[in-house]
């Protein structure tokens, strides 16, 4: 697994996939999609695929996979490397998700939350594998919200596959199991490895699970809060876990239209960045200031 391309600008999502096997072009294919990071307030949730032909189940069986998180990180990674090294019926997929692009899907104007983005993720694998030749019949997915509308929707964009979706389908489906490992082997990796691009200088590594409950994890945001610019991109902005200790340790920022309307006496962060006005003359009307008009005084 090289993630050197997602290293070099962990602020985008990254797509990574093994060789297709040959057996898998040729043969009709069970296909399983799981996640991992799905909760966390830091690093990237990671969406993965993991397929082979139908005619060998029960070699994938063979090999003890279970669902990732029942596993210690000694046995998943000794899981992955047992599949990854089965390259003549075994392929997997893996999707990225930049904590930044999570969080700026979520926070966009128009709502995108994190079921739609897991939807369209899990959908935009399998379309991956198809584009890439692989013959896919069946398709297992663990379940983001009710299982009996997400199996609908993936049906009708796909109706040439039989869907299953169900929950818990990590424990249920040895080749969801195997995409599980993938997709939790991947972030683990990304999470230790994890290159922060911001200017932090000297950046205490221990930051725990990652997840909102780890002491850790908190003692790690509350250490490296900056007042002005927040957080460093590893940090899920969206998750209300960041969004409490911005509000409460963290610079208000107040727009400039509602700093002239007097809606607050607060320090708008934007007065860091402006010279000082003279409060005694009159203020210009917010479509002059807009378009940077100014009275002509003289022709």
């Amino acid at each position: 697994m090289d993630l050197q391309k997602f290293e070099r600008d962990n602020s985008r999502s990254c797509l990574l996939a093994s060789p297709v096997p040959d057996q898998c072009k040729e043969e009709p294919c069970c296909l399983g999609i799981d996640e991992a990071g799905r909760g966390p307030v830091l690093g990237p949730m990671v969406y993965g695929i993991c397929y082979c032909p139908v005619s060998r189940k029960k070699n994938l069986e063979d090999l003890k996979v279970a669902d990732s998180k029942t596993l210690s990180e000694s046995e998943r990674e000794r899981l992955f490397e047992t599949l990854n090294g089965a390259t003549d019926f075994i392929g997997w997929t893996l999707h990225i998700l930049s904590p930044n692009v999570i969080s700026t899907s979520m926070q966009q104007r128009a709502k995108y939350n994190l079921n739609a983005l897991s939807h369209d993720t899990a959908i935009g694998l399998i379309q991956h594998a198809l584009d890439n030749g692989v013959h896919v019949t069946e398709v297992f997915v663990d379940t983001v919200g009710p299982a009996d509308k997400y199996q609908e929707k993936l049906k009708q964009r796909f109706p040439g596959l039989e869907v299953t979706v169900k929950p818990k389908a990590d424990s249920l489906f040895p080749v969801v199991s195997a995409a599980s490992i993938c997709a939790k082997v991947a972030r683990d990796r990304v999470v230790k490895g994890w290159k922060f691009l911001e200017d932090l200088g000297e950046v205490d590594a221990d930051y725990g699970s990652g997840y909102p409950n780890d002491p850790k994890t908190k003692e790690w945001l509350a250490k490296h809060l900056d007042p002005v610019f927040g957080y460093p991109q590893f940090v899920r902005f969206s998750w209300s876990t960041a969004q409490t200790i911005l509000d409460s340790k963290a610079a208000p920022v107040l727009w400039g239209d509602e700093e002239e309307a007097g809606k607050s006496s607060s320090h708008s962060l934007l007065s860091f960045f402006s010279a000082s006005k003279d409060s005694s003359k009159p203020k210009s009307h917010r479509f002059f200031l807009e378009r940077h008009l100014k009275p002509l005084v003289d022709l």
